[in-house]
């Protein structure tokens, strides 16, 4: 039984914290994101904006072998990058393993040096849930324009292009604006 388990992003950044770490830790990469938007759905709760998520196929392995490990260890340290997406693999991770708050540390550092690490595990803290909520409303934005949008572009450009990203709901925001401030009226 590992006494503690770092889980990070990228396989390459595992094997040198874990020769910083020690014996009493065991890390792990998620390889990313360990669940995303349903494939073959909308995905989207068009009333509330709830995103509604699945586990790919690609990374059903991945997440049994950290639940395996989460469960075998007394504390799990959650050392993705402090970015949005950083957070909400986190998240993610957090949720899908079912881990308990008081058994789970956010930590984040900005260079995989010895120091960087230890300093890291010396402040925890927890999921920063802005940052997450940012990432979600990122990705249901992309979603809600993209699902829409790709087909006409498959259709009237070239197959297989993607309107999906934020660039395309926020020039959808700009463009609704425009509309609005030509249709203005002034009155006195």
């Amino acid at each position: 039984m590992n006494k503690n388990l770092v889980i990070v992003e990228s396989p390459a950044k595992a094997k040198t914290i874990e020769k910083f770490l020690g014996e009493e830790y065991k890390v792990q990469s998620s390889y990313g994101h360990i669940r995303d938007l349903k494939k073959k759905n909308f995905s989207i709760d068009t009333n509330t904006f709830a995103p509604q998520y699945e586990i790919p196929a690609d990374k059903q392995k991945i997440v049994q072998t950290l639940k395996k490990m989460a469960t075998e260890s007394e504390t799990v340290w959650l050392a993705s990058d402090e970015d949005r997406e950083g957070e909400a693999i986190s998240w993610h991770l957090s949720e899908v393993l079912d881990l308990a708050k008081k058994d789970t540390k956010r930590i984040v550092f900005h260079e995989i040096t010895k120091n960087a690490i230890l300093e890291a595990i010396q402040k925890p803290r927890q999921i920063d849930l802005s940052l997450v909520d940012a990432q979600q409303a990122r990705r249901v934005l992309d979603r809600i324009v993209g699902y829409k949008l790709s087909p006409f572009l498959w259709r009237k450009v070239k197959r297989g292009l993607s309107a999906g990203r934020c660039q395309s709901a926020a020039l959808k925001i700009v463009v609704d604006r425009e509309k609005e401030i030509r249709a203005f009226v002034p009155e006195e």
